[in-house]
């Protein structure tokens, strides 16, 4: 497979289509297509190729991404960014060629297309990716969608009564003038309490929107949470979520580490929303085309909001855990000053580890300028796994080589005392040490967790390892943190090491640490091979 790129999980459960490059690994410009793969599980997927291919004068080069909604009568429709024969980005929607097949696999793009053409003030190659579309209570369709228009980053939207003429809205969902383009937006309703899921289309008394933009000037996702206003379809940051800013990249991120271009869809089964995104390579051009393929799929994570109503939660679907096989543990294990706990019994190459650890004491906590804070990565480069601290750095050593540790990535902590005597709490992922191969981007990935240390005296860390994926939860889903990785003694076949270590001033005690080999899912295979060819199951549960 080539590049994969998340554009749209919507449709139904169980079903992703994606921005993806049949022919080769590079994106290159008039090769996008979308790719189709169905799932009853959300961890094993069939491959049904693509679904929309650069065939018209409307998306000659390129099918670029989009989104699915639901209509009311069942039937899903693409809208999608086209990039016409002009090379200017227009947008165009598709519908299944049998809506009785159970699996969707062909689709037709109409003549009439695109439904959304550039508009004057918009510049060509700055108008892409609409959200699944909502109803307003005035039973028109909307729909959102990244632009530059004047000059300004903007996030618009349409107006719809048939799904087929669109109008503009006179104003902006957001914008801001600090941010040329802020691409692949996504605006959904969450439970101002609780961790059920809700419609896109939901509204009213509990309910708050969170507004998600990407920003490929740094590759990462920001967020805030907010008020929708559907009667001025505009968007408004609470005063308390880190939005107030006009600048996008003064939100909260969504993931600290390399993870792109999220989507979520509502999954009505479950009643939860899921969040897929995009995670791109870490090596060289080179290494994609020698590999055939290049960027995956995160982990389908399920998020809803704090209690404070200021962030998001996100935590690994369960289906995740049906993986887990055979079981490492330790409990109440002291890791003193210095000290390396190996956590055997499983091949950690392929595992999924869930640790709390207890801090005795907060006493030795450094001190840290309330300025840094706003620059965590700096804070984690300079204070790496192998700086010695007072409370931290602890955590986990993962894809370790043997006893020479000479490659590992560390996933660890590090209590801060601020000057005015309260305690914040550091999550990194230092990649300075893991891989000795040449030409990789090996980063330090930071970021703050907003727990009570001082209460609670304790903090967990949830770490799922795939080979050359790794993702971190602390606080129980409060910092999320990706990362690639691509240690050569796994390339010459030799196994990896999973640690807990503790490079503070004094020691740590694991209160709980239980960690499971993960059972290698189907991924891509014909979906005669994968039996879904004659199920209803994937026509059972609908998402919107």
């Amino acid at each position: 497979m080539s590049e994969r790129r998340t554009t749209s999980s919507r449709p139904r459960t169980g079903r992703t289509i994606q921005m993806y490059n049949p022919h080769g690994a590079l994106w290159d410009v008039g090769n996008l297509s979308w790719g189709h793969s169905v799932s009853g599980d959300l961890v094993n997927w069939a491959d049904l190729g693509t679904v929309l291919d650069p065939t018209a004068p409307f998306d000659a080069n390129g099918c670029a991404s989009g989104s699915v909604t639901i209509l009311p009568d069942g039937q899903p429709v693409i809208l999608y960014s086209g990039i016409d024969a002009d090379r200017r980005q227009v947008q165009n929607i598709a519908f299944p060629k049998n809506p009785r097949d159970p699996l969707l696999r062909e689709w037709t793009k109409p003549g009439y297309n695109p439904v959304v053409p550039l508009p004057a003030d918009v510049s060509a190659d700055n108008f892409r990716d609409p959200t699944t579309a909502w109803l307003g209570r005035d039973g028109l369709w909307r729909f959102a969608i990244s632009a530059v228009a004047n000059g300004v980053g903007t996030t618009l939207v349409y107006r719809s009564a048939d799904f087929l003429r669109w109008e503009r809205n006179a104003a902006p969902l957001h914008a801001s003038r600090d941010a040329v383009m802020a691409e692949c937006p996504d605006l959904f309703p969450i439970a101002a309490r609780g961790a059920e899921g809700l419609d896109t289309s939901a509204r009213g008394a509990g309910v708050k929107h969170v507004l998600k933009v990407s920003m490929p000037d740094t590759l990462q996702d920001y967020y805030t949470v907010g008020r929708y206003d559907d009667e001025a379809d505009t968007f408004t940051p609470d005063e308390d979520a880190r939005g107030g800013d006009d600048d996008y990249r003064s939100w909260r991120r969504m993931d600290h580490g390399r993870l792109y271009a999220s989507k979520t869809f509502f999954d009505a089964r479950k009643n939860r929303r899921v969040l897929w995104a995009w995670v791109n390579e870490s090596d060289s051009e080179a290494d994609d085309v020698a590999r055939g393929w290049s960027g995956l799929q995160s982990f389908p994570r399920a998020l809803w909001l704090d209690p404070a109503g200021r962030q998001l939660v996100q935590w690994p679907v369960e289906e995740i855990e049906t993986l887990r096989r055979g079981r490492a543990a330790m409990l109440g294990a002291e890791v003193e000053s210095g000290g390396l706990r190996e956590i055997g019994g499983i091949a950690s190459s392929q595992a999924d580890v869930d640790v709390v650890f207890e801090i005795p004491s907060l006493e030795r906590a450094e001190g840290l300028d309330a300025n840094r804070l706003l620059d965590a990565d700096a804070v984690c480069e300079e204070m790496g796994a192998s700086v010695q601290g007072g409370v931290g750095p602890f955590g986990l050593l993962v894809m370790a080589s043997g006893d020479d540790l000479r490659e590992h990535t560390a996933v660890f902590f590090r209590v801060f005392r601020l000057l005015r005597g309260e305690y914040t709490v550091l999550m990194c992922t230092d990649l300075a040490r893991s891989s000795t191969k040449a030409g990789v981007y090996r980063p330090t990935h930071g970021g703050f967790v907003d727990v009570d240390i001082e209460k609670d005296k304790s903090i967990s860390l949830r770490t799922l390892i795939d080979h050359s994926i790794i993702e971190s939860f602390g606080g129980g889903g409060l910092t999320c943190m990706t990362a690639r990785v691509y240690p050569e003694h796994v390339a010459r076949g030799s196994s990896s090491h999973l640690y807990a270590f503790n490079n503070g001033s004094d020691a740590v005690k694991v209160r709980k640490l239980e960690a499971w080999e993960l059972a290698t899912a189907s991924v891509n295979v014909a979906v005669e091979d994968h039996g879904l060819a004659a199920s209803g199951d994937m026509c059972t549960s609908s998402a919107y």
